[in-house]
């Protein structure tokens, strides 16, 4: 199981750097944003974004100890977003040591 995560999170990482960057080099974030903006669903999906930062964040302040970490992790969650959270899970991933499974993955606190 863990190594199948391993997998997807490693695809999903990939996908969404490169949907990032593809999408910067066709449109600036900066000059659409009035635009967006005016969307009610675009308003709609950066509260989606922001409240699934929130509760991945919550789950990063107990894995971490250092608020250093805690604190770098709640920019990058908030300036990358999924890259980020990508990035989160596959560390804890590959921080699990061998016979460690789902359960160690949640609960275990980095030390």
């Amino acid at each position: 199981m863990i190594a199948t995560l391993k997998v997807i999170f490693s695809v999903l990482f990939v996908w969404m750097c490169y949907v990032v960057i593809s999408t910067s080099i066709q449109s600036s974030l900066f000059k659409e944003w009035d635009f967006l903006g005016s969307i009610p669903w675009m308003r709609a999906t950066l509260w989606d974004f922001y409240a699934n930062v929130l509760v991945i964040f919550i789950w990063a302040c107990y894995k971490e100890k250092s608020w250093t970490l805690k604190i770098l992790w709640l920019v990058l969650l908030v300036c990358l977003g999924s890259i980020a959270s990508c990035a989160f899970v596959l560390i804890q991933l590959f921080r699990l040591k061998p016979g460690e499974g789902l359960k160690e993955f949640f609960s275990k606190q980095n030390g």
